[in-house]
């Protein structure tokens, strides 16, 4: 398990959009280096397993089409497989850990750069495995936190809404900031929306 996590060190972070910035106490935690892959959802799905998440082409593709009840029945499960609590992160979480100390709008930096990561300028047009984009790390370690597919997170708005992250392969460069915060209907599941996991530490 330890591979597939990194630390984010506890600290206080600027988070939020440009001129909506905020300074945010962030405790330690482990998260997920990739997105969940399709091979994950597999193994906890069993026989509801639909096609993708069974397509050995697509076995290390981030895992979609699930809703945010899905991907909270994939953390209860994969907390009991681990003997530690797993969850999804918070929006504060998320942000964090794409985006350092320095507050930086891209996890590799400053500038947008559609060779780290799948984008609409990059032209994938689908879906690429979690590992693909090695160069568009965040300065933890964390990988696609721009671009590929959205990621659920924690987050529950008075409407009941929720929140997704990170943009898809679908959006452009403005919207694969780290800050940005896209409303998501948590029952709703599309193929552009996947997420990421937080180990909780022992004691």
């Amino acid at each position: 398990m330890g591979a597939g996590f990194v630390e984010v060190p506890a600290g206080r972070y600027e988070l939020g959009e440009p001129g909506e910035q905020r300074a945010c106490e962030i405790g330690a935690l482990l998260i997920g280096r990739w997105p969940v892959a399709n091979a994950q959802v597999r193994e906890f799905l069993g026989r509801r397993a639909g096609p993708t998440h069974e397509s050995d082409a697509l076995a290390d593709h981030p895992a979609t089409g699930l809703t945010r009840a899905d991907a909270e029945a994939f953390c209860a499960w994969l907390s009991e497989q681990v003997g530690r609590r797993v969850r999804l992160p918070t929006g504060d979480e998320w942000e964090a850990a794409a985006r350092g100390t320095d507050a930086r709008p891209y996890p590799w930096g400053e500038t947008f750069d559609p060779e780290r990561c799948a984008c609409a300028e990059a032209g994938w047009g689908w879906t690429v495995p979690v590992d693909a984009h090695p160069a568009g790390a965040g300065p933890f370690g964390t990988e696609q936190q721009s671009g590929n597919v959205w990621e659920w997170v924690s987050d529950r708005g008075a409407d009941g809404w929720g929140a997704v992250r990170g943009g898809s392969y679908l959006d452009t460069g403005w919207g694969l900031r780290a800050s940005r915060v896209q409303p998501a209907d948590p029952e709703r599941a599309t193929n552009t929306t996947g997420f990421r996991v937080v180990l909780e530490e022992v004691g």
